[in-house]
């Protein structure tokens, strides 16, 4: 019997002689089952854990490749200490990186250091110049340029204070280093994954339109009525207009204003019952226009620097051609009829779910894949996804990869409001962005604890917020009375808190308020009904928007959520909180509560900012064009909601002034 033979097989490993382990790489979401998520632009930093016993030198490497190229690209892994490793590579393409590491014993760099100890302690080394010299020879023939060193080592002739010198020189380390011994390296047991997308993945401002709604007064808008109002959005500063379903309408169980359950014979129904006569997710409504009006509408947006982002709703009304071409992609009920879409209380007879355990499956995944396909086609790169987290993981998981393996550069905005897990699940299958809960965050602890969760730790390596105020089938509580200052304070706290938000418009910044009664929506809900807008209206909060979306626009710092930092304040009714790219700073204090004025001490942690705790603080309040200078960590803030609900602060450091005066807000 062997020694071998009472070793479990599981156990032992291709090649017990490979001594370093990598325990552990970052970023990765969940051991890399998903991609973490980056944008064009960025660098991708990345730890590892790489240990050996004993007390030999370690080398290790990080191999990264994008996923158009066979062969690996290595960048020397850094020891930070503790074993610990780092390195950091450009992310220059759209699309998948594949990364891992490998490392290995530096045999030579492990005998350089014991040569040198011992020569230092008075140690006799002329064996160790032997087996150096036996080092030497090995990289030579891996190709080396080292001719003569290994003869120099083992020279009686030459003074061992020479050799020795000669073994440790830069020169031969540096040739060494690019000729290491590998045959013994471990490469860590997974390949981890960086999907890198637009920079508008990462910060981006929507703004929501109904096309149907820019005609004149009780007459269904075109496209060519929308393109009007596409100056108006882009005077307001936002990146995307998003527009909800363009398709043919269902007439069956066509929902009458305010989702009454009968439509009058005018009723133009809820964009979200897909699919009529004139056709489904790949055909407009012709009462927008044409296809080819549709393309003109997006060469007007991209003109004036604007994207277009769709709504896509995998449901459809009983009309939709489907329903008749594949019934076996709804589900029947025992008494024949196909079961619509509940949200109880809601209930949307006209709208069918798909089945997604139909035996059918495969077929149906393939034609919702190509309604995406069909549209990006056609220049468009940005999608709404209306309730994903009602249709299965596996499927967004394998659909959005399709598509972005055709266009990179497509972003997926999940309209998911359900549960954490289930949300960062839609995330981490490939959507862009997410809806989240701050909708209904209102109080300080709350907003803190909310933001806190998904800004740090793993969870921003998947999941990217996008905040909305209200949406069209979402008007909460705390809007119901209609205050300016809670309009105002929600947008800036949308806008400020995360680096993706949008609205609801013209509905917001006209700030509608009449709520349907017992449910969370607006009445007369754009969803069920034509709307005229007073797009001119003195008390429009339009000025407010556009002077928000240009400091986002002016301040790397609140384009990215990774610098989220909360500062104390002594009242509850006030929150502070700050972001930092480099040397820009912005600091943001808002009141809370819409009718009443508040004040309070906020004290800052001048370390999180980067700021010397010795130096004066210049105070520029990018709302109000006010300056101060702040001589202290607490300096009061006064906010009065009938005036303005915040404060949106630049800050810099300035050389004290040996008399210094104060000044605070």
């Amino acid at each position: 019997m062997s020694a071998t033979d009472n070793l479990s097989p599981s156990r032992v490993p291709s090649d017990g002689r490979r001594r370093v382990a990598t325990l552990a790489v970052r970023p990765e979401v969940d051991g890399g089952r998903y991609p973490v998520k980056r944008v064009l632009g960025e660098t991708l930093a990345v730890e590892a854990d790489v240990v050996t016993d004993g007390h030999d030198v370690i080398a290790a490497v990080l191999q990264y490749r994008h996923d158009s190229e066979r062969t690996w690209t290595e960048v020397p892994l850094e020891h930070a200490g503790n074993d610990a490793w780092h390195a950091s590579v450009p992310l220059r393409r759209l699309g998948r990186y594949r990364y891992t590491v490998v490392a290995w014993v530096d045999t030579f760099a492990s005998w350089q250091r014991g040569l040198q100890r011992k020569f230092e302690a008075g140690t006799d080394v002329a064996v160790e110049l032997l087996e150096g010299a036996v080092l030497v020879d090995a990289a030579v023939a891996r190709g080396a340029s080292l001719a003569g060193i290994a003869a120099e080592l083992r020279s009686p002739e030459v003074p061992i204070a020479d050799r020795v010198a000669r073994a440790i020189s830069t020169e031969v380390s540096a040739e060494l280093a690019r000729f290491p011994d590998r045959t013994l390296a471990t490469v860590f047991d997974r390949e981890l994954e960086v999907v890198v997308e637009r920079p508008l993945a990462r910060c981006s401002a929507w703004y929501e339109l109904f096309p149907r709604s820019t005609g004149a007064a009780g007459v269904h808008g075109t496209f060519i009525d929308a393109e009007r109002r596409l100056d108006y959005v882009a005077e307001l500063g936002f990146d995307i207009v998003y527009l909800p379903p363009i398709h043919p309408i269902g007439r069956a169980f066509r929902k009458g204003p305010d989702n009454a359950p009968t439509a009058g014979p005018d009723d133009p129904g809820s964009p979200w019952a897909i699919g009529a006569g004139d056709g489904g997710h790949t055909s407009v409504h012709p009462d927008l226009g044409t296809l080819d009006d549709f393309d003109r509408f997006v060469r007007a947006a991209r003109e004036r620097r604007l994207e277009v982002a769709l709504d896509i709703a995998f449901q459809a009304s009983p009309d939709h051609p489907w329903v008749t071409e594949h019934p076996t992609w709804f589900r029947a009920r025992p008494d024949g009829t196909i079961q619509y879409a509940e949200n109880p209380p809601k209930k949307y007879q006209d709208v069918y779910p798909f089945d997604f355990e139909t035996a059918d499956w495969q077929a149906l995944w393939a034609a919702l894949r190509d309604v995406f396909v069909f549209w990006a086609d056609r220049g468009i790169r940005v999608f709404r996804v209306d309730n994903p987290h009602t249709k299965p993981i596996a499927f967004w998981e394998w659909c959005l990869r399709e598509v972005h393996a055709r266009f990179p550069d497509a972003i997926f905005l999940a309209e998911a409001f359900t549960r954490p897990k289930l949300m960062y699940a839609l995330a981490k299958s490939g959507f862009s962005q997410s809806y989240t809960y701050f909708t209904w965050r209102t109080s300080k602890p709350d907003l803190t604890r909310y933001l806190e969760d998904i800004t740090r730790g793993a969870v921003p390596e998947f999941f990217r917020p996008n905040f909305w105020p209200t949406t069209p089938d979402i008007f909460p509580e705390h809007l119901v009375e209609g205050e300016r200052g809670a309009f105002v304070s929600r947008l800036v706290l949308a806008a400020t808190l995360s680096s993706n938000y949008g609205i609801y418009g013209p509905s917001f910044e006209l700030m509608e308020h009449g709520q349907r009664p017992g449910v969370e929506e607006l009445a007369q809900n754009e969803k069920y009904q034509l709307r005229t807008w007073d797009l001119a209206r003195a008390d429009s909060l339009r000025h407010v928007i556009a002077r928000i979306n240009q400091i986002r626009r002016d301040h790397p710092a609140l384009q990215a959520n990774h610098s989220l930092h909360f500062h104390a304040t002594d009242s509850e009714r006030l929150i502070a909180y700050s972001k930092r790219a480099g040397d820009d700073i912005v600091l943001c204090i808002v009141n809370l509560d819409p009718k009443h004025t508040h004040s309070g001490w906020v004290e800052l942690d001048l370390e999180a900012l980067g700021l010397p705790i010795d130096a004066d603080c210049e105070v520029h309040d990018l709302l109000g064009e006010a300056r101060f200078t702040w001589r202290e960590r607490r300096n009061l803030v006064e906010l009065d909601p009938q005036v303005l609900s915040a404060h949106v602060f630049a800050l810099r450091s300035q050389v004290r002034a040996s008399d210094p005066l104060e000044s605070v807000p």
